[in-house]
Order: structure tokens, then sequence, then C-alpha cells
């Protein structure tokens, strides 16, 4: 017998090798119908794979993403059958599940697929669906696997296998297509009901622009069709809420070929849109005694050794500069983190001096593959609103409650009211990638516990999600429509202070070392722009817009007046402007409001007359006429109200 312990701490004896599926039968008949996947000990399980010692058991159903994850990675196998089926001769590269939905890399030799080819593939994968085959998994030597795929010159899965240690390598069988899997995967196929292949890509093997460019088809599958038709209605309205779509309206930022790929150009009205959360954010940070710093855009490439940053991401970095000075090597920078510690080594501190709380809009840059970078959500170069707090070992918690005010202080103000704080951790038992001791680890990840327990966050905690110098708390904003995003992060580290040599003077007139704190509630502000906009549809919080208000006048004899209406908009701090084309006041309206502009405020003969606009709201509210004082006060006190 062993002893299976549920997650309210319920413990209850089964026979060995009972499975998953059949504990789940053993609560009730719906719940087996319902769960997809086990996680046993933390790790993702089949249904029907046997559990053979005592064991921490989590039954996932569709609402859990390890849930959809496992449904999704079983439907990149069932389209593999269908690409299998239709195109003999196919090579296959790697299927993954990703966030919404799946992709499989191909080699269709000199085949093209185009957008025409995957209403088939959909139909043949419900056709197999339909035939409820089974995902079978077989434990195999890494001599077995070469010797299966060698014979049908699958030379892609070959390469992947050379790579694999013998004891770990299993395959997956659906029908008749076998693939080179770690799983999890469904019990069998009947559950896939709703297909939609959403695009074609193309993508080089591994991610390496020096190998062959694959075929990579982009999927999303659901257990009912009614969930299919609500994700394809929210896909069109993701589709005109595309920050990339709304910046081009809104004139924010742009990017150039020339320039580079993934580097950002700010245009004016986007830099003040930047320039405006940071100052935001300035605000806010002196009251809980930050100092800004300002450090290079390079840094030695020792730097990032000591710190540790080269051997993790060296690969992911622009490649070193090198100088006239022989065995000389710079860095763009890729962390801001590595020159804090500098700047706190610059002189002896003092335990009285704790704790040093440095604040720093730092750009860094990062070599991210050409085929995942995505407007500004993934680009290369990007700005973090970075601070770093060195503080005693007593004050860890009371500073990162404090950084956690922070944090739902901008969340609050923008209206991102649902988001879950995930306590990243180590992974349970390997802790082979991350640097620092036990001891170490255990403290850091017990005080974000202990603080985000204190402030009484929404929480999941994920293993071997941590970075690989300390534990961290990760906020997960959902959006508008209901998208989970990454925005603020916490870190507690231990490890840099070592490897920096860092040191204050305790009360005990001995040497001690500091704990540094990480943190960036924007992320970065290029990814938070784009998640704003994309939440908001362009309809930026009235504090944040470029222009609040648009004067209209109707013809060009009142354009004196509507001078006169913005330079006392701008003297009481409104940021008004002036459409003054020569064209139709319905042409004005219609392109003002594609520029999400806040205010339309409409003069003509009556307005000039009485001193007065005819306003018009963001989405065609009609306020009626105004004073000019009237709405003055009207727009500071809806700018107040956001800012509470």
């Amino acid at each position: 017998m062993i002893k299976i312990t549920f997650p309210d701490g319920n413990v209850k004896e089964f026979e060995q090798g009972i499975t998953a599926f059949q504990i789940a039968e053993s609560i009730s008949p719906r719940l087996a119908a319902d769960v997809l996947c086990a996680s046993v000990d933390g790790k993702i399980y089949d249904l029907d794979r046997p559990i053979n010692q005592d064991a921490e058991i989590k039954l996932h159903k569709w609402e859990d993403q390890e849930a959809k994850s496992t449904f999704w990675h079983s439907s990149s196998h069932l389209m593999a059958e269908a690409l299998q089926t239709l195109y003999p001769g196919v090579k296959f590269g790697i299927g993954p599940s990703i966030e919404n939905g799946f992709y499989y890399d191909i080699d269709l030799g000199d085949k093209q697929l185009t957008d025409a080819d995957l209403p088939k593939i959909e139909q043949k994968m419900i056709e197999l669906a339909r035939t409820k085959e089974k995902f079978v998994r077989q434990d195999v030597s890494k001599a077995e696997a070469l010797q299966k795929f060698s014979a049908k010159d699958e030379f892609y899965k070959c390469e992947l296998i050379e790579a694999l240690e013998d004891g770990t390598i299993s395959f997956y069988t659906n029908g008749s297509f076998t693939d080179l899997c770690r799983g999890p995967h469904l019990r069998d196929t009947s559950m896939i009901k709703a297909v939609k292949l959403t695009s074609i890509a193309g993508a080089y093997w591994r991610g390496d622009e020096h190998n062959k460019m694959l075929t990579r088809i982009y999927g999303i599958t659901f257990p009912k069709k009614s969930m299919l038709d609500e994700y394809l209605v929210m896909l069109e309205e993701a589709k005109k809420r595309d920050h990339r779509k709304i910046g081009k309206e809104m004139e924010l930022f742009t990017f150039s070929q020339k320039v580079g790929m993934g580097l950002p150009l700010w245009l004016p009205k986007g830099a003040e849109l930047r320039l405006r959360l940071e100052n935001f954010l300035r605000k806010v940070q002196k009251e809980y005694g930050y100092v800004q710093v300002i450090t290079p855009h390079i840094g030695n490439k020792d730097l990032y050794v000591t710190s540790g940053h080269w051997a993790k991401y060296g690969k992911d970095s622009f490649r070193p500069i090198t100088t006239p000075q022989e065995g000389e090597e710079y860095l763009l920078k890729p962390m801001n983190c590595p020159h804090h510690c500098e700047i706190y080594k610059s002189k002896p501190r003092s335990y009285k001096d704790l704790p040093v709380r440095l604040a720093e809009f730092g750009t860094v840059y990062r070599y991210e593959q050409s085929g995942e970078l995505h407007g500004l959500t993934r680009v290369r170069s990007f700005t973090q609103d970075d601070a770093h707090l060195f503080c005693r070992p007593d004050q860890i918690k009371e500073e990162f409650c404090k950084v956690i005010d922070i944090v739902l202080y901008i969340f609050r103000t923008l209206k991102f009211d649902k988001f879950t704080a995930q306590v990243s951790l180590r992974h349970k038992t390997d802790h082979s990638k991350y640097i620092g001791s036990e001891e170490n680890w255990a403290k850091a990840e017990a005080a974000i516990i202990e603080a985000s327990a204190e402030k009484g966050l929404p929480t999941v905690v994920e293993y071997d999600e941590a970075a690989f110098y300390g534990p961290k708390l990760d906020f997960m904003v959902k959006d508008a429509l209901g998208r989970s995003w990454q925005l603020g992060t916490i870190q507690v580290d231990y490890n840099l202070p070592e490897r920096f040599e860092l040191e204050y003077i305790g009360a005990d007139d001995k040497k001690h070392r500091p704990v540094m704190i990480h943190r960036a509630p924007f992320g970065s502000l290029e990814r938070f722009v784009a998640v704003l906009l994309e939440h908001t549809a362009g309809k930026l919080p009235l504090w944040l817009a470029s222009d609040q208000a648009m004067i209209l006048p109707i013809s060009e004899k009142y354009n004196d007046f509507a001078e006169k209406v913005c330079k006392m908009l701008n003297n009481c701090e409104i940021r008004a402007a002036i459409d003054d084309r020569n064209e139709t006041i319905g042409k004005k309206i219609r392109e003002n409001e594609i520029k999400r502009i806040p205010f339309l405020l409409i003069v003509g003969e009556k307005e000039a007359a009485d001193g007065t606009v005819s306003v018009r709201k963001q989405g065609g509210e009609n306020l009626g006429t105004m004073s000019i004082e009237e709405f003055t006060a009207y727009i500071s006190k809806e700018i107040e109200e956001e800012l509470k």
C-alpha cells in the first residue's frame, strides 16, 4: 500500500501502482470525467501512469494551466498525425504547448503550406480525434530511440536524442504517429472536440539562423465547440486591441529596419507617455526613500562574469565589444544590478545607513531571436524601472512589504484589478542551476512567503520558476480580455552581495553582508505600455493621455477663438491641441476618435460668441456646452479621481 496526500492535507491509502485516473474515479465519476492530468510530487503525470510510492497529488481540470498545457500538447501530436497522414514523408522538429495553444515545427521538403491548407488539416484532426486513439507511453533506451528514428530518416529527432541521457527517454504513440516526448498527455484523443489552426510561420531549427528554416503551424483546441467560438470572438477583439496597431494610430512608437530589429523608436507622443509614467513612479519612489542613479549603457565583461550573468545569459547577450586594448571586452548592459552593486560598494556603509534604495530607469539590451520579437512585448532594447535595495537581514520583510505597497498602488491607479502574485521558488529537488547556499535560499523563500501572507495577496506557488540567484514574487495581471501578463517582479537575493563582496559595519563593529532586493513594478516600460494599450484599447487614463483635449473649429473663421481656448487650457496644465485642418467637422471627429483623444471640444459661431465649448467625450458621449472654467474644473476633477 502507498499513502496519497491530497491538497487539503487529507491522506488516503491505495494499492501500489494505482493511477491518478483511478484515484479520481474513487472520489467521483464526474471528477474522473473532467480530470486531464495530475501533479504527483510536483511533476505532471499522465492519468494512466502508475504511482508506485507515497506521494502528494493534485488533480488538474481544464481550469488549471497544467491541464490546458497537457490538452494542447496532446493536440500538437494529433496535428502531427494528421500531417503525417496528409503529407507522407514529412519530417518533425518539436511540437510543444504554449500559453494559448500549441505549434509544431515541420519540414515538408519542397512543399509550401499556405493558409488555404489549414482547413483540410483541421478536418483530418477532428476525424482522427473521433476514433478515440489512446496516448500510449513507452520508456525506451537511447539506442532504441536512435534506431527507431534513424530508420525513418527523422534526423531532427535523432539530433534531439543525441543530447539526452540514456534512461530518460520515452515515446508516445497515438494512432499511427509515434513521437519522442516526455509527456504528459491526455488518456485519448476523444476529448479534443474543436480545432482551429491559427497561422503558419517560419522558424529556424533550434532557433539558430544558421540552421534550416522549418514551417511552424500554430493552433488551438478545446473540449467544447462553444469554447472555441468564444475564443475566436476574443481573438477578433485582441486584433482590435493589438498595441502595434494602436501605437501606430496614436503615433506613439515605430520600428525601423535601418535602426535594427527589436529596437523601438519612441515618437514625441510616446516619449511624453513614457516620461509621465516615469515621473509618476519617481514621485512614489521618493515618498518611499529611493534615490535616483544613472549608469552607463555598457560595462566591462568582467562585471557580468563576477555577477554570474555572463555564464547564465551570455548566449542571449549581444556579442562582446572589443577595444584597442588587448584582451579588453565590454558588453551592452544586459542587467542593471551589477552596476548598482558597484555604486553601493563605492563608499563604506554602516548598519545605520541601511536600507540603501537605488533606483534607475535603466536601458538594457538582450539579443532575442528575430522570430521571437513582437512589437513592444519582446524587444532587444528595453528600459526597466529598476531598483535595488540593500538592507540588513532584519529589514527584509519590511522592505519587501513596502515594495508590494508600491506595486499595488500602481495597479490600483491604472485599473489592473485582477492579478495573482506568483511565488516563484527553486525546483523542489534539483538545485543544480541555482547559485548560493541552501541556508540563504531557505531564508529568502521564507521572507517572500511571509510578506505575501502579511499583505493578504492572492498567491500561487510555482516551483522551478525562481531566478538563478534567488526566489521572486511575480505579479501576473489579467487584462480586459482575461489574458495573463507578467508585469511587476520583486526578488530577494543573498548571492550578488556575496559575489561582489558587499559589506556594512554592524552595531558590533564587525563586517556583515547586506541582503539585496531587486524590484521593477512596471517590469519594463516597453512591455508595460504594450499591456496598458491592449488593456485599455488605447483609451488611456486621462492623466496619461498625450492630448487630453482636441479643439475642433467648425471652419477656419473660428481658428482664432480655438487658439484662445487652447492657450487658456494649456495655462491650466491641460494638454490641449487644435485640429485646424480644412476638413469637415465629421471627418475631424472620426479621425480624432481613432487617436483616442479623451475630449473633443467643438467650437463654432455660438461657442465663439458665448466663450464656451461643445464637449464630446471619447466614444461619442455628448456632455453639452461648458464654459472654459467649467471644462477645466471637470477635467481636473476627473484626473484627481484617477490618481486617488
